[in-house]
């Protein structure tokens, strides 16, 4: 029978063993969530907005949308140009979608869950786009210009940008999580 959180000896909210099922399911639908908001987003863009045709449309200073589309992994690397790449790119998908699953159905905190599901969201949407156009629609580029130069950083989508708060929620909850509820 569920009980709701414990409190463990740092303070830390985990559920019993027996009842983490409701953090599955918190889990899966953070990454149904992503997924369906990184696809209503690319088909936005792509399709109503036409970003293709407008080239590039700045946002805010630093901010410009622009629609490039990605063979590779993230910011360009390993770039897939022909069939057996993708289906190569989309089986590491798979893979790493299923393990990371595997760890969710396992978690005890809520932040992991939430972290795994952002993760899992961003991976499903990016091997959506795969399928779907043979590549990754990505559109948000991120700048800095001065006087003399200008520096691009990597053009994303919400996809990237969920798989990198993954990340972050993992590592906190890794590295100063127990600290910070140890804290006074």
């Amino acid at each position: 029978m569920f009980m709701g959180p414990r409190l463990r000896g740092d303070d830390r909210m985990t559920y019993p063993e027996s009842s983490v099922a409701p953090l599955i399911r918190f889990g899966l639908a953070v990454a149904a969530i992503t997924c369906v908001l990184d696809q209503a987003l690319k088909l936005w863009v792509i399709f109503i907005f036409d970003l293709a045709a407008k080239g590039l449309v700045p946002i805010a200073p630093g901010v410009d949308l622009v629609l490039t589309w990605n063979t590779g992994i993230s910011y360009g690397l390993f770039p897939q140009d022909g069939a057996a790449g993708r289906w190569f790119l989309i089986g590491i998908t798979a893979l790493a979608v299923i393990l990371l699953s595997v760890w969710l159905a396992r978690t005890r905190t809520r932040l992991t869950a939430l972290a795994l599901g952002l993760i899992v969201g961003g991976a499903v949407g990016n091997a959506i786009d795969r399928l779907a156009y043979g590549a990754v629609a990505d559109f948000v580029l991120f700048h800095i210009t001065t006087a003399s130069s200008r520096f691009d950083w990597y053009v994303f989508n919400l996809a990237d940008a969920a798989i990198v708060a993954g990340v972050i929620g993992l590592l906190y909850e890794s590295v100063i999580g127990d600290r910070a509820a140890k804290a006074p």
